[in-house]
């Protein structure tokens, strides 16, 4: 284990650092092909640092290729020699970037945050250094309280959380909620950041398919009638990866179960502010009257995601414990940030900036959707989402993405292979396209190098998965 000890240093981000040094130990031989990282919990450990800042660094290395996963036995080096590896760090000039979920810098509102930053340092002095009350800034949680209205979702201030980022919310209401073998029931395919958590804290996760409208309701009885899940994990809004929302029936017929079963909702929203095709956009949460969903807010797609904040608004009788893990996490979420981003809410203006994310958002979206529909439909299967950043294509049967996404990454577009949304072992057929980062000319130009060689990917690479150790690699 000596050689994952670091020195951790405070005016960096953490999980940075532990992905730097075991690319490093990976790239200078210091750690061989297909050996396997320790578990998340013995790392976390061994560094004094909490298992959210381990999953963050992992999927980091598995995003560049440097590590792999195997479900159920761990994570792995990659080996250098094997097509599997695609370091995009080393050189990613000119090629499209379908696999980051990131939006493009130049929607980044850096001029007027840069006001309100400054506006922060004059107006709240020597108190933007020191550490807010457990819940956040009192004054942004209060903007936040006006902020959900419009989403129509009615609180108050001291049912919300100030959170360094929704993977921090959902570890935080991990912490305080799930027990070792617990039940979660989550869709089916999902956040991978999500089943980290899940995993990490000893819990039995049940996937539930997903239908065009939402979860399937039909399994999803089925299941409740023979087992009890202490959450269930939603996305209800453009979900991860497949970019489906939810019907209003189904939003309702969740609460309804949940209050018949006895479960809460864990809901994960990072873009219902945005119409796009939707009729009705607005979150879960808005539905409850049942005190049984827990909302988790992020501001990462609307907003810069380097910034690292959202909010978790809860019922009363989880306030306590959900409080406590986020005070064992990180105690509290950076004074600065939260306070500029109050004076960013309170000084600019927030709905306008939403109203030309959403132009910008929609724009690429319908052009993209259009795109698929005319060059891909005819090859590639994928459930037509309402709105949103992602796409959920699917090769035919006896073709990998993985490979796939080996070959495309060779003609300059970089694609997220689906084995990353599942919790089980699956055949490696899906992958995920994500349109936030490239603009409308890159989208033009990736989906036209897909298009265009799709035809030889079929006729030269079928069942070509790699298998080592009879284990199949994702």
């Amino acid at each position: 284990m000596d050689k994952y000890k670091l020195n951790i240093e405070k005016d960096s981000p953490k999980y940075l650092q532990i992905y730097s040094h075991i690319k490093d130990h990976i790239k200078k031989g210091k750690m061989k092909a297909n050996e396997k990282l320790p578990p998340i919990r013995t790392i976390s450990k061994l560094l004094g640092v909490n298992n959210t800042t381990i999953v963050k660094a992992y999927e980091l290395l598995e995003n560049e290729g440097y590590v792999y996963k195997i479900v159920g036995s761990g994570t792995f080096v990659t080996d250098s020699n094997s097509t599997s590896i695609t370091k995009k760090d080393d050189n990613m000039d000119g090629i499209i970037r379908f696999d980051n979920g990131n939006p493009s810098i130049n929607m980044f509102p850096i001029n007027d945050f840069k006001k309100s930053i400054n506006i922060a340092l004059d107006k709240e002095g020597h108190s933007i250094f020191e550490y807010d009350d457990g819940l956040g800034f009192i004054k942004l949680r209060e903007r936040f309280v006006n902020y959900l209205e419009k989403l129509n979702i009615y609180t108050n201030q001291d049912n919300i959380q100030i959170i360094s980022g929704a993977q921090q919310g959902i570890d935080i209401v991990c912490k305080g909620m799930i027990n070792y073998s617990d039940l979660v029931f989550v869709e089916e395919p999902t956040y991978r950041g999500a089943l980290e958590v899940f995993k990490n804290r000893g819990a039995k996760i049940i996937s539930i398919p997903m239908l065009d409208d939402g979860i399937d309701i039909g399994i999803l009885k089925l299941k409740l009638e023979k087992t009890r899940p202490k959450i269930l994990y939603t996305m209800p809004n453009y979900q991860n990866p497949t970019g489906i929302s939810y019907s209003v029936y189904k939003k309702k017929k969740l609460i309804e179960l949940a209050e018949k079963y006895d479960f809460y909702i864990l809901e994960d929203d990072f873009m219902s502010d945005l119409r796009f095709n939707c009729d009705e956009h607005y979150p879960l949460r808005s539905y409850d009257d049942k005190g049984r969903v827990i909302y988790i807010k992020s501001f990462s797609k609307l907003l810069m995601p380097g910034l690292r904040l959202g909010l978790v608004e809860m019922p009363n009788e989880i306030l306590k414990k959900v409080l406590w893990a986020k005070y064992s996490s990180d105690i509290s979420t950076s004074g600065i940030v939260q306070r500029s981003m109050y004076h960013y809410m309170e000084n600019f203006d927030w709905d306008n900036y939403i109203n030309d994310i959403e132009k910008s958002y929609n724009e690429k979206f319908k052009i993209a959707l259009k795109l698929m529909n005319d060059k891909l439909s005819q090859k590639l299967k994928f459930k037509e989402p309402s709105g949103g950043i992602n796409f959920f294509l699917e090769l035919p049967r006896g073709y990998s993405s993985k490979e796939f996404s080996v070959y495309l990454l060779k003609k300059g577009v970089s694609i997220l292979p689906g084995g990353y949304f599942f919790d089980t072992l699956i055949d490696d057929r899906f992958f995920r396209i994500n349109i936030a980062q490239p603009s409308i000319c890159e989208i033009e130009k990736g989906i036209d190098i897909i298009a265009n060689n799709i035809d030889e990917f079929l006729r030269s690479y079928k069942n070509k998965e790699e298998f080592k150790e009879n284990k199949l690699f994702f």
